[in-house]
């Protein structure tokens, strides 16, 4: 099938399912079974698809049909400019919790800290590790933690902060028992725990994502008092 007729049916479809984003979203997904960016694609209408391509695509489209967010279909997703591994097990991140990194960021140029006395961060429920590597990528010199409740998530941490080369201390368990016994002198927490009241109704691609990192209690904010 030929780009165009592909690109068009495959976001007709989306928006039998009432996504708004359905040809930005095709085209994201038909970047990613071809290789070819879109401008590439969109310069190419008449080009050839291969049957293996064509598969993959469908099969995309059918889970994004059904609301799947795109960061659980094409295992990633971007936070702050760069790209991290997500999965089942993670929240996607979210735009909005890159302010915590600017944050962070003031707070570090308003202390009078040295190589021996670093900034120590401590990322409460790490999740995919995208705010404690981040941390460490736009902040020379500091230390961080990250904690997670749930050892698939400190696993996949783990991987990004490989693919970053940085070096995290990530732990598993509940909030900051983890660190509690590390000997912390300047340190800050930064952290997106689930703040959701259980009775809310959740979107449809919300859905996907792990229920404990999204509800927090009868006024959603159950964790926050715990920590």
């Amino acid at each position: 099938m030929k780009i165009n007729k592909l690109i068009e049916k495959c976001a007709n479809k989306l928006l039998l399912s009432n996504l708004a984003t359905a040809r930005l979203d095709t085209l994201v997904l038909l970047e990613d079974a071809t290789g070819k960016d879109r401008a590439w694609l969109l310069a190419h209408p008449e080009y050839e698809l291969q049957d293996q391509t064509l598969q993959s695509l469908e099969e995309w489209i059918e889970r994004r049909a059904k609301h799947e967010p795109l960061a659980y279909i094409r295992c990633k997703s971007e936070f702050y400019g760069r790209e991290f591994v997500v999965n089942e097990h993670t929240l996607e991140p979210r735009p909005e919790s890159e302010t915590m990194i600017e944050m962070l960021k003031e707070l570090d140029d308003s202390r009078q800290l040295t190589v021996d006395s670093p900034l120590q961060v401590v990322d409460v429920g790490t999740g995919s590790g995208c705010l404690a590597i981040t941390a460490v990528l736009e902040i020379p010199n500091i230390e961080v933690y990250g904690t997670d409740i749930d050892n698939k998530c400190t696993q996949t941490a783990k991987a990004n902060a490989k693919k970053y080369e940085v070096s995290i201390h990530f732990r598993q368990g509940n909030l900051l028992e983890p660190v509690i016994k590390e000997k912390l002198n300047n340190w800050v927490i930064i952290a997106n725990l689930p703040y959701v009241p259980d009775s809310h109704t959740i979107n449809k691609a919300a859905m996907f994502e792990p229920k404990h990192a999204i509800f927090g209690g009868s006024d959603g904010l159950d964790l926050y008092r715990q920590m």
